[in-house]
């Protein structure tokens, strides 16, 4: 029987060749925690390691809505977009910067499925404000025609618009969010009134806050409206950012 794994500082492994042997490689970890010349090394190590804990807050903060609406990459590209908002960061020294203290507003216009993007989806209008001062967020879309302004996916029959709002504490690892939906809305029928949905979190906050618009869709089977078995479509985005 072929022998894989790794005895003493040979490895055993299989490649498109056969069974094959090498020699363990790589730089010895202790050489880089301390050696002077693997400073930016750690220096890059830590900042990315930071990027990825804000990537999981922001995520955690929506996750009611973000596992129905992403794609295969959304923890990756998140992560790196946090990444870029703490190189923005002036503040403090590299190897010390902080999502905190970058620029948070690179958030905006995050799209959490590329392959449902809300650029893509929802053509009608839409205004957002934020009122800090009240911890009030707001999402409204005048009245208007699904057929015209949705672009579904085969088999959607219903929809249901969602605003989320989220406030984030990068430093702590917390966050407060409120989600709220419209009911499950036939594509086929005009709407009568505008979609207005309005999102509460901490008045007077020192924190960012961030608001963000869904479409999740649904197909009507025997009288009954169930989320389409294929989510890939669903959408959900970044719309405003707002820091203190």
């Amino acid at each position: 029987m072929p022998v894989k794994g790794t005895i003493g500082n040979l490895t055993f492994y299989k490649s498109q060749d056969g069974y094959l042997i090498r020699e363990k490689g790589g730089i010895d970890a202790q050489r880089i925690a301390t050696d002077p010349a693997f400073q930016r090394t750690r220096e890059n190590g830590a900042e990315f390691g930071r990027a990825g804990k804000a990537g999981k807050v922001f995520r955690n903060s929506v996750r009611a809505l973000a596992k129905n609406a992403s794609d295969s990459k959304m923890v990756s590209r998140i992560t790196k977009n946090m990444h870029s908002v703490l190189k923005e960061d002036t503040t403090n020294p590299r190897g010390l910067r902080t999502v905190t203290d970058g620029n948070i507003e690179l958030l905006d216009g995050f799209e959490f499925n590329k392959n449902g993007k809300l650029t893509t989806t929802l053509y009608a209008p839409f205004s957002v404000t934020i009122d800090r001062v009240t911890g009030t967020l707001s999402v409204n879309i005048p009245a208007f025609i699904p057929a015209n302004m949705i672009a579904a996916p085969g088999g959607a029959t219903h929809f249901r618009i969602n605003a989320a709002g989220t406030e984030v504490d990068f430093a702590e690892g917390k966050f407060t969010v409120d989600i709220q939906s419209t009911e499950q809305l036939p594509m086929e029928e005009p709407l009568d009134a505008a979609v207005d949905l309005e999102a509460s979190v901490t008045a007077n906050s020192t924190l960012p806050l961030f608001v963000l618009i869904g479409i999740e869709f649904f197909q009507e089977v025997n009288g009954e409206l169930k989320p389409l078995l294929n989510k890939a479509f669903n959408v959900l985005a970044v719309v405003k950012v707002s820091t203190p």
